[in-house]
């Protein structure tokens, strides 16, 4: 399902650059899901990202704070976004470009570099903070899976696990092999997510039993007092967060969508062919849009079932020791092991698919400001690397400096539900400006789009007013 199709997954194979659109890459695309199978993949890689910092610490905290009340938003907080996610896939393919390359065209700019832009650079700063947040808590899994030089939380231990993370981390994705990344990233996924889906499914049989009566209260479609910040940051993180929507073009490119499409021509066999590959998009995305929903549902429910009731709250370092009770407390103390291996492949999976992801925007909103040019393969591998090597390590000194993994986490989910907004702006003005209209979406499509972005607009605006310090709970 998710083998590299491209000729990049061949050894002896010539090296392509999925960024150049030639008549030679032209590929006929499938027809129906059996024959899109082998084509899937880029969605994988944000299930990786997505099922794992946002699940895993976000909406297990919320579940922990609110209960079963909010398990509508779970659903829709992952559901809302995916139209976006959609509609900037379709603009890639049909263009070839990447996504800050399209965010860079909304006007007005400051000399080369648009406003969307310039809001997504501080929107990178806050995201150190956040993934710094993960780089932390696979630290201190770590560290209270095999402590190194003092007790499971104290420093030394936690300094020295985050120094070899972040190494391991630079040296597993220094490649920058798209079909490596795609591999892994969906073993992580599936592995942990079958067996969180299978604890969270069983846990009737426990004594943390929830029944149909608990699952009802969570569709009232109301948000307890207190929870609004936790909610709000929850709905910026989970499902496809503004990060995943902006990365998703890359992989959609790397995969090949926009290389076996062609330039555009103005021919009929074009339009057919790109058509062709955005329904695979489609698929693909809608695809990873059932994992990480039935993911993120499952540990939402853990959170409500077995933390809320006790009291307990994911926090500061303790964070992971907290989330072991999701096992320990439903299978026994011997799932502790387990839980916390499982933890670590889970959240690595976030930093095998964010520290690529992220690399690549970095270098692309520079190639934006003139400093080199994208469309040289070779400057932009180089930059790549480069931020692959440097990223990490930022990461990493930015936990040992706040170390708090939530909190961590929390901030970069807030800012993200405030870039969201600017990322549909970005997203409608590049529908209206640069999709060929015979590849437009259609008629249901587009209100679908649009409900999306009345949504993610509100969201943005009470995230920016609980900011300022407005009263919005």
């Amino acid at each position: 399902m998710v083998g590299e199709a491209s000729a990049a997954a061949h050894p002896h194979a010539p090296q392509v650059d999925p960024y150049r659109l030639t008549t030679e890459g032209i590929k006929e695309p499938p027809t129906g899901w059996w024959q899109s199978l082998r084509y899937l993949g880029p969605g994988l890689i944000l299930g990786a990202a997505i099922v794992g910092a946002g699940e895993l610490i976000a909406t297990t905290a919320l579940g922990a704070r609110a209960g079963f009340a909010l398990l509508w938003l779970v659903i829709f907080s992952t559901l809302v976004k995916v139209a976006v996610q959609i509609e900037l896939a379709r603009w890639t393919i049909s263009t070839g470009q990447p996504a800050l390359t399209g965010y860079n065209k909304v006007p007005p700019k400051v000399g080369r570099v648009g406003w969307v832009n310039i809001l997504w650079i501080v929107f990178a700063l806050s995201k150190v903070v956040q993934t710094g947040g993960v780089v932390g808590a696979v630290a201190v899994a770590c560290s209270v899976l095999y402590p190194l030089g003092g007790p499971p939380l104290g420093f030394t231990s936690l300094a020295t696990w985050t120094v070899i993370v972040v190494a391991i981390t630079v040296a597993a994705l220094f490649s920058n092999k798209y079909g490596l990344i795609e591999r892994v990233a969906v073993l992580l996924v599936v592995l942990f997510s079958l067996a969180t889906v299978a604890i969270a499914v069983g846990l009737p049989l426990t004594p943390f039993a929830y029944d149909v009566g608990d699952i009802a209260s969570g569709f009232t479609f109301g948000i307890p007092a207190g929870t609004l910040p936790v909610a709000l940051a929850m709905f910026g993180l989970t499902g496809v967060s503004v990060d995943e929507i902006t990365s998703y073009p890359y992989w959609c490119i790397e995969k090949g969508y926009a290389r076996w499409t062609g330039p555009n021509d103005g021919s009929a066999d074009w339009e057919r062919r790109a058509k062709g590959w955005i329904k695979v998009m489609q698929r693909d995305a809608m695809l990873s849009w059932v994992v990480y929903t039935v993911t993120t549902m499952a540990f939402y429910v853990m959170g409500a079932a077995v933390l809320h009731p006790q009291g307990l709250v994911p926090e500061g370092n303790e964070v992971i020791t907290t989330l072991t009770r999701l096992y320990t407390d439903t299978l026994g103390e011997w799932a502790r092991i387990v839980f916390l291996v499982g933890a670590i492949a889970v959240l690595a999976s976030t930093l095998w698919a964010a520290t690529p992801a992220w690399s690549r925007m970095y270098a692309n909103v520079l190639s934006c400001a003139g400093v080199f040019d994208w469309t040289n393969s070779r400057a932009r591998q180089r930059w790549i690397r480069g931020f692959i090597v440097a990223l990490p390590i930022i990461w990493g000194i930015a936990y040992l400096f706040v170390q708090s993994p939530v909190i961590m986490i929390m901030i970069g989910g807030i800012s993200g539900c405030i870039f969201l907004f600017a990322a549909v702006i970005a997203v409608w003005y590049l529908r209206r400006t640069e999709i060929d209209p015979r590849v437009k979406a259609s008629s249901l499509f587009t209100v679908a789009l649009a409900i999306s972005s009345v949504a993610i607009a509100l969201a943005g605006v009470y995230t920016m007013l609980d900011a300022l310090g407005y009263s919005i709970d």
